[in-house]
């Protein structure tokens, strides 16, 4: 009886170890261990506005569609701006001549002027110099207006700045673009990255350049990156300024927390068949250094 009294009691001690060893486990990886749920796929969105305004006359793209770097996305009206590279032209091509008869002038009064034939006075002399100049300076703001009608004829054709995707196109042609207004926007799809909130408990575990592993809940799909930085600011929910900082909203508001910092992760050797999108959810661990 004392033996099986004995073994009780082992096996209640041991059940107890093994209780606060897994609980302790339990504590430290949920409290303390690098990881977090709380993960999201971003990237650099490029919202395209026309330097110019006026109708679109063609959209030369479809929503989703993969794009290269130089694309054309659409085009506005070019019949104005192509008007205004021929009223330029003309206008250069009289200042030219204007010029060219003042300075013939200012050039045949200095000879006099140095001849001494006393056909014509200093005064004189030196107004066909200052007509002179004057037509000089009226042909640099000709030639320099008709650079910007160039420039705007040339940017109401509309390029893709980057490599991506568009996405959520509701534009057609017939619609008028503003300057300035966005007309479609881009995804980059080589700005790919990974935005992990992580605990404040669990940040003295995360350094820059730590490996860190990716699981996309989109198929469990396993990645790889590497910490590029945490976050020096969030937003103040109370406070004002914070526009360009990243907003975290509280789990509990009655409650008080450890706080979520945002970790920027890096992306490395995605697989070409692999098609990610901004706003994924992800599962990240990251590896002590």
């Amino acid at each position: 009886m004392a033996v099986i009294a004995t073994l009780r009691v082992l096996v209640t001690l041991a059940a107890v170890v093994a209780a606060v060893l897994a609980g302790w486990w339990l504590w430290n990886f949920y409290t303390l261990s690098p990881w977090t749920r709380d993960a999201r796929v971003q990237a650099t969105v490029v919202e395209v506005a026309p330097d110019v305004s006026g109708p679109i006359t063609s959209i030369n793209v479809i929503d989703n569609q993969k794009v290269a770097k130089g694309d054309v996305l659409y085009v506005i009206d070019q019949q104005r701006f192509t008007l205004a590279v021929e009223q330029a032209q003309a206008t250069v091509a009289e200042s030219q001549w204007t010029l060219k008869l003042a300075q013939d002038d200012a050039d045949r009064d200095a000879e006099m002027i140095t001849n001494g034939s006393g056909a014509i006075s200093a005064e004189a002399a030196e107004t066909s110099r200052a007509k002179a100049a004057e037509a000089s300076a009226a042909l640099q703001v000709a030639q320099s207006q008709l650079a910007t009608a160039q420039l705007d004829l040339q940017r109401s054709t509309v390029h893709s700045p980057v490599n991506g995707f568009v996405t959520n196109l509701t534009a057609g042609a017939g619609d008028y673009a503003n300057k300035g207004n966005s007309v479609l926007a881009v995804v980059d799809s080589e700005s790919f990255y990974i935005y992990a909130y992580f605990m404040e408990t669990k940040l003295p575990a995360i350094k820059a350049g730590s490996e860190a592993e990716i699981r996309l809940m989109a198929g469990g799909l396993l990645l790889r990156g590497k910490v590029q930085g945490l976050s020096r600011a969030i937003a103040n929910p109370t406070g004002a300024g914070g526009g360009l900082l990243a907003s975290v909203d509280p789990n509990f508001e009655w409650i008080r927390l450890a706080q979520r910092i945002p970790v920027r992760i890096t992306l490395e050797d995605v697989p070409a068949d692999v098609e990610l999108a901004a706003g994924m959810s992800a599962t990240v661990v990251v590896r002590p250094p």
